[in-house]
């Protein structure tokens, strides 16, 4: 076979989990060469990743599975990018092409052809991934675990076992729970074996998943003492521990983001308007938030609003302002604190300052100018500026 490698300018994979479809092209654009990719022996893979060229972009979708493959690439010294896969099924829709493993790869392939890269996403280092890892491995776990609480107030709903708790997971209500497991009986209802065998095992996962939580915990109170980013973020009002290693891990490198602006609209928190047709002095009809974006960003950001708001000062004020004292609109309340949360965050993460209630204020502005006189004003009760000279040949007045 003929050693078409050499012409090789751009190659697009659709990555799948046994296997990837590769489409290879030359500097016209012609396809020059397919390949299919066994995940499966790893020795083959790379035998085979050794022989493309190293300064061809290799283009795969920012699916599901693309991570260690790109590690693999980059450690064989090829250049793999990431596509938008919202953008590339809109361009496979615009062309009319039907969605085939085969085309999926042709038209990865074209990407490095654009005039500009439109379609390109970041490629998030491994580091970066693997703290991904154990946050939402952390959500996921509470997911868990308020599906289990869930289960067993169902459970005492189903059998009839009433309390008097506030809360059924506190101090008193689990001692009250696990003298249940022991007797299978509270007052004059006895659980059946099933309903007691049932209690007992949500029980048992109850207290795994809060075993799981707790070292996850443990673990990210060591990263704080060591990262001063996490530190100066969990100072900021309504973010702690849990919100701080949660940004840091969704958003990667702030770096990335050209300001502030760019940051919210990646947290889907830039209200976009849809208007057409509407006279300019109408008010904007249609203002929402997108759906393209970081939805765990998002999250992330409206729970610390939530938290904020209830510290009080300027989030209180601001909240108060957007909903008229929290009658109206409260959502739009939240969303409006969690944009000035956006801001903050990226000034303290970009400067690498601590966060204080009162910004600094601008070089050259008014109110730092008045700060600086304010501060260089004498403390000794003396005037600031000397007194006009008193002439000396005033007359003195006639009686």
């Amino acid at each position: 076979m003929k050693n078409v490698y050499p012409r090789v300018r751009a190659s697009g994979v659709d990555v799948h989990y046994k296997f990837s479809t590769v489409t290879m092209r030359d500097q016209e654009g012609c396809v020059v060469r397919r390949e299919r990719l066994d995940h499966r022996d790893r020795a083959a893979l790379r035998a085979k990743l050794s022989r493309w060229p190293r300064e061809a972009p290799v283009v795969m979708e920012a699916s599901f599975g693309w991570g260690w493959l790109a590690d693999l690439m980059q450690e064989m010294g090829l250049r793999p990018e990431l596509s938008n896969c919202f953008k590339l099924e809109q361009m496979r829709k615009a062309r009319g092409w039907g969605k085939t493993n085969k085309k999926d790869a042709d038209l990865l392939s074209l990407l490095p052809y654009e005039a500009d890269r439109w379609w390109k996403v970041w490629m998030a280092p491994r580091e970066v991934r693997d703290r991904r890892e154990l946050m939402r491995y952390r959500s996921s776990l509470v997911g868990v675990q308020t599906q289990t609480k869930n289960r067993i107030c169902a459970l005492f709903h189903r059998h009839g076992i009433l309390h008097e708790f506030s809360d059924l997971f506190g101090v008193a209500g689990r001692q009250f729970q696990k003298q249940l497991c022991r007797t299978g009986q509270v007052g004059e209802v006895v659980l059946p074996p099933g309903a007691l065998a049932a209690l007992r095992g949500l029980q048992e996962l109850l207290e795994h998943v809060r075993g799981q939580l707790a070292m996850i915990a443990r673990q990210l109170r060591r990263q704080l003492d060591r990262s001063q980013t996490a530190r100066r973020l969990d100072g900021i009002p309504g973010i702690g521990l849990i919100l701080a290693h949660t940004l840091m891990a969704e958003i990667g490198m702030i770096e990335r983001f050209a300001d502030h602006r760019a940051l919210a609209s990646y947290s889907l928190l830039a209200p976009m308007a849809h208007d057409t047709g509407e006279h300019p002095g109408h008010r904007p009809l249609g203002r929402h938030l997108g759906h393209r974006g970081h939805r765990t960003l998002k999250w992330a950001f409206l729970e610390a609003a939530h938290g904020a708001v209830k510290t009080g000062g300027k989030w209180r004020r601001l909240f108060e302002a957007a909903t008229e004292g929290g009658r109206t609109n409260r959502n739009r309340g939240y969303i409006k604190v969690a944009r000035e949360l956006v801001k903050v965050v990226y000034v303290v993460w970009t400067k690498q300052v601590e966060y204080t209630p009162t910004p600094p204020a601008r070089p050259g502005s008014s109110a730092g100018r008045r700060r600086a006189a304010r501060r260089t004003r004498p403390r000794t009760g003396q005037l600031s500026r000397p007194m006009a000279a008193v002439r000396q040949d005033v007359r003195p007045l006639r009686k």
